[in-house]
């Protein structure tokens, strides 16, 4: 369990592997963490994924092929950047939102627009997303909690950037094109799944 606060933001330094061919992926991520251990949890980008090893100034995961068929892992080459997210721990403050660390999909950035200190995205993300997203509900973007700004279209949910949020985290450098990692709120897919659309 993650709360969508990005604590770093790390670097792909190795890519091994072809999730599309069912080996699955090894990422090889550079890292400002200390103590991280073998078998903790970390979210990649909004995906939790397991350290397998420990490595000088970083650590290594395996994307499993499931995984890697609903995220962007086999895209990612070295010098990527990556928000890094390490598991909730029962005492933390809970800043963001529950976020489970399962991607639901890829989103893709439709628009970018300032507005005064703000940058306005429209996202463009899969239909289970749109269903379970409600107008300032929460939403995880490349694991970043966010607030949705508003409903433009159907398909389409704008989210808006503080300054902070943009200089600390990758969402800050992306444009119209570029595609990320979602994860809808929890508790609306609980909702959408006990209440079908065909009632």
């Amino acid at each position: 369990m993650f709360t969508g606060i990005v604590s770093a933001v790390g670097r792909v330094q190795r890519v091994t592997g072809n999730g599309k061919r069912g080996a699955g992926i090894t990422l090889t991520l550079r890292a400002p963490y200390r103590g991280v251990r073998k078998g903790e949890s970390i979210a990649v980008n909004g995906a939790c994924l397991t350290v397998e090893r420990v490595v000088k100034g970083g650590f290594t995961v395996h994307v499993v092929q499931t995984t890697a068929g609903r995220t962007l892992f086999d895209e990612y080459a070295p010098g990527r950047r990556v928000n890094l997210e390490r598991a909730l721990r029962a005492t933390d403050r809970l800043g963001g939102h529950f976020v489970q660390g399962h991607v639901d999909g890829v989103a893709t950035v439709e628009r970018v627009a300032e507005r005064g200190d703000a940058l306005l995205l429209d996202l463009r993300v899969p239909s289970e997303v749109d269903a379970a997203t409600i107008a300032h509900g929460s939403i995880t973007v490349d694991g970043v909690s966010l607030t949705v700004n508003d409903r433009p279209a159907k398909g389409v949910i704008q989210v808006s950037l503080i300054p902070f949020t943009r200089a600390q985290t990758t969402l800050g450098a992306l444009q119209a094109g570029d595609r990320l990692h979602v994860e809808g709120d929890v508790l609306g897919k609980y909702v959408r799944q006990l209440w079908p659309s065909d009632r």
